[in-house]
């Protein structure tokens, strides 16, 4: 399903115009067009999904398969000395499009933005933390 006023929708699907770097049957990689490093690319379902709670579980699988795939290629083809996926689920987590899609994002050392991704650490006490993982761990199995 596409959805009409979605603009990743228009863009996965050829309506807009884009720097395509790859394209099948279920994914178009476009460059960025507000890139955070050279060749920051955007893996976008061609089906439209809100997020990683919404997409299918197969082709979130097939999404990161395909990340790999252009990570190694990028990489190679680039010479990048590393490498970030980013998937951002909801507004507070820095989603802005929601529309399911994962950020490639080569790295070079002595990048201007270098700082990408960083965040402060947070302190748990031992009891919290093992608090935590049993709250997660309950019911995964």
């Amino acid at each position: 399903m596409k959805e009409n006023n979605c603009i990743f929708c228009k863009l996965a699907n050829g309506v807009i115009s884009t720097n395509t770097i790859y394209e099948d049957e279920l994914f178009r990689v476009i460059l960025d067009a507000a890139p955070a490093a050279k060749g920051h690319a955007l893996i976008i379902p061609k089906e439209h999904y809100a997020d990683l709670y919404e997409i299918d579980g197969e082709i979130a699988a097939k999404a990161m398969k395909l990340a790999k795939k252009l990570a190694i290629h990028m990489t190679e083809t680039l010479h990048c000395d590393g490498f970030n996926l980013v998937q951002n689920n909801g507004e507070v987590a820095g989603q802005t499009v929601f529309h399911f899609h994962l950020h490639l994002i080569p790295r070079y050392k002595n990048m201007k933005n270098s700082d990408i991704l960083l965040w402060n650490h947070e302190n748990f006490t031992e009891d919290e933390m093992k608090e935590i993982c049993n709250e997660i761990a309950k019911g995964l199995h």
